[in-house]
């Protein structure tokens, strides 16, 4: 049976793998996307904790690039949660008719380059051989979890979930003893919805993260008729922020420049409005340790002001790290959940996890019975993913090898080495820096762009030079060195991995700066790339 031969193959079926492939097929091009899962979605297939939701504002956080779409779908709340967005993704799949081209249930094993042919040949775990001019991991920053590696978790008696991999069937935990092992964005999401209905949960906290208000439900009508008229202007707005997000509305005033009274006045505002909007009251909040400083002491207040137990209050208060060097949270309650009498909260650095037992959890200094364990430990960042495919580029060369000592890339888009590879949202752009809606669009425009203009020119391959790739990682090392964003011992720094390069992955030089460099090389033919003629090349 001969290989099925494709001009692109698209690993990922979430947001970057449905718009890639709606990209290529209007360029005419033969694609195919493979899916692990047993549904389009990505993150928002696998993530169906309780409280799972997006946190940033639903009409910010979807598609821009076809107008009807973004006028036909109405959201229901201010923050969709997982299942509208899976709904949302799956009508984009449907309204552009993009399943014919999606397989689902199957996992991409292998991927090696050819250089006789120009073409990547890939393989399936169904045992199926495929070839492609190109090749676009489509993975996700967020899409392998971290697996739990405490003592005796395989004796554990009762049910145990990891919230990246959720039952779809959902969990009752009505009359449970539930064991929440980590409180970062998943726990602090998940811990309200899970007390609500348990019969105690106890909260296994590391490190306290700092997390904002949500002010969730219904979207203003108001808000919603603005939007709507001002859609292309207001998206256009985000685009020219840092972030990617228009709610942000940073401002260049500088905190260090401000009265206290002021200071306060501004946070309270931005507090009220919620989300992400605090982290763009003044300027120099992400380059200003003392700026900053008034920024944690501000939600380390609002934190004290909820939480009843004092005690309790000063555990959750985060200490070590500025606010937004690791990704802000944003909750519906999850601090007013320590008020409520079945709740526990137990301080891991006072006395660590020993081992899983059968019936709980033991830790040096107690033993908590538990009925079920919730593991919300987080993920294998933004490298994850493409280091569990066997990747082979040029001369033999394992991308897995290649960032031994942590990722390297052009741009975020391609490795040196891997010619007619292309990653969307991949280390060294901004990707979980900056809404990924915003990032995602940007990326794949590009992507399929190069595409087109390698095609038109009998361009076989086009692979970034290890000079410019070089070039890339001091200017991502260096925008990132005077911030505060490696002050923290985050996901961002791969610091949540045992054993993980600590490198900072994501580009902080902000969105526009980032686009601009992008397009700019794009329009000068795309110096930093060797490309290899093929006369045999096809618009493929």
């Amino acid at each position: 049976m001969a290989q099925a031969e494709y001009d692109a193959v698209i690993v990922g079926a979430g947001f970057s793998g449905l718009y890639m492939l709606h990209r290529l097929r209007e360029q005419g091009l033969s694609a195919r996307v493979y899916e692990a899962g047993s549904g389009v979605g990505g993150t928002w297939y696998w993530n169906r904790y309780p409280g799972a939701r997006v946190d940033i504002e639903s009409q910010e956080y979807s598609y821009s690039f076809s107008p009807e779409l973004d006028a036909e779908w109405v959201w229901s709340e201010r923050y969709a949660s997982q299942p509208e967005l899976l709904a949302y993704l799956n009508h984009v799949a449907d309204r552009f008719d993009l399943r014919p081209d999606i397989q689902l249930e199957t996992r991409v094993t292998t991927a090696r380059f050819d250089e006789a042919a120009n073409r990547w040949t890939i393989t399936t775990d169904r045992g199926e051989t495929v070839t492609a001019r190109w090749c676009v991991m489509a993975t996700g920053v967020l899409s392998v979890p971290n697996e739990p590696n405490f003592p005796g978790a395989e004796t554990f008696q009762g049910p145990s979930w990891h919230t990246g991999r959720w039952p779809h069937e959902g969990v009752d935990f009505t009359g449970q003893r539930v064991a929440v092992i980590g409180t970062g964005s998943s726990a602090i999401q998940s811990i309200p919805q899970i007390a609500e209905q348990a019969d105690h949960v106890t909260v296994f906290q590391r490190t306290p993260n700092f997390s904002v208000p949500a002010h969730n439900g219904p979207p203003d009508p108001a808000v919603v008729s603005d939007w709507a008229a001002n859609r292309e202007q207001y998206r256009k707005e985000a685009r020219e922020t840092g972030f990617g997000i228009r709610m942000v509305n940073p401002q260049e005033a500088l905190a260090v420049d401000a009265s206290p009274e002021v200071r306060r006045a501004a946070y309270e505002e931005r507090w009220r409005i919620g989300g992400f909007a605090l982290l763009g009251a003044y300027g120099d909040l992400t380059t200003d340790v003392a700026a900053n400083a008034t920024a944690v002491e501000f939600v380390a207040d609002k934190i004290r002001g909820i939480v009843k137990d004092p005690a309790t209050a000063e555990k959750l208060v985060p200490k070590t790290f500025p606010i937004g060097s690791k990704r802000l949270c944003v909750d519906t309650g999850y601090y007013a959940t320590f008020n409520r009498d079945n709740v526990e909260l137990v301080d891991l650095n006072d006395e660590p996890i020993a081992e899983i037992t059968p019936n709980g959890v033991r830790t040096t200094g107690a033993i908590y019975q538990a009925d079920a364990i919730v593991y919300a430990i987080g993920f294998d960042a933004m490298t994850g993913a493409l280091n569990n495919i066997d990747i082979t580029g040029r001369g033999g060369a394992k991308l897995k090898d290649s960032w031994a000592a942590g990722p390297r890339t052009y741009l975020g888009l391609a490795v040196a080495g891997f010619p007619n590879l292309f990653i969307v949202t991949g280390p060294g752009s901004p990707s979980v820096l900056c809404n990924m809606a915003v990032a995602i669009e940007q990326h794949v425009d590009w992507i399929a762009d190069c595409i087109a203009w390698a095609g038109a020119r009998q361009v076989g391959a086009i692979e970034a030079t290890e000079g410019a790739q070089d070039e890339w990682v001091a200017h991502v090392n260096e925008v990132a060195a005077p911030t505060i964003f490696p002050l923290a011992n985050s996901w961002y720094m791969g610091a949540n991995v045992p054993g993980k390069p600590r490198v900072f992955m994501p580009y902080i030089g902000g969105f526009p700066v980032y686009r601009d460099k992008c397009n700019e090389v794009a329009a000068a033919g795309y110096p930093g790339f060797a490309l290899t003629s093929d006369a045999r090349a096809s618009m493929a």
